[in-house]
């Protein structure tokens, strides 16, 4: 079973440490990261960032005893055990999935993975078609290229309001 462990900041290896220590066989670990470059004194510097900061994905068959999950509110690192993880292993799975499709040979996400959160609907607050949704196509400047029903339009922007949903 997955379940999401809060740790402390800077914590992670500590609690990985002690989490190996008290359980029979070695746990899954899962946390997406991403890796950034930046520069420093005109040198371009390479580190990584991890994206769900302060938590952790952990999976262990053992996680369905309740005596297990008991120990894991002790451990050295952590803050506390997000409730509902066995109601939520599906989303858990899910999301884990989607993240290991998006990511390089080295394990970190590419950028394409950002493009899932991107809004494509929204609905008109004002004009001929106020409150009806449409599908963003493309998005350019000043003009959007939209999907309203079965029927494409290239509307300007500037003429037209709209909230993304």
């Amino acid at each position: 079973m997955w379940i999401v462990i809060k740790y402390k900041s800077k914590n992670l290896n500590l609690l990985k440490e002690d989490i190996l220590k008290k359980l029979p066989s070695i746990p899954k670990f899962y946390y997406p990261k991403i890796k950034l470059q930046k520069y420093y004194n005109n040198q371009l510097k390479e580190f990584e960032k991890i994206l769900l900061e302060g938590y952790l994905l952990c999976y262990h068959k053992d996680f369905e005893n309740k005596l297990f999950l008991t120990q894991l509110k002790n451990t050295k690192g952590s803050e506390y055990v997000l409730p509902g993880s066995k109601e939520n292993q599906k989303d858990i799975i899910r999301f884990i999935d989607c993240c290991k499709s998006f990511e390089d040979n080295e394990g970190y996400l590419k950028s394409d993975f950002f493009l899932l959160f991107k809004t494509r609907y929204a609905k008109f607050l004002s004009g001929p078609f106020v409150n009806m949704m449409f599908e963003i196509i493309t998005e350019q400047k000043n003009k959007l290229k939209i999907l309203l029903g079965n029927t494409t339009a290239i509307i300007e922007k500037s003429k037209y309001h709209y909230q993304c949903c």
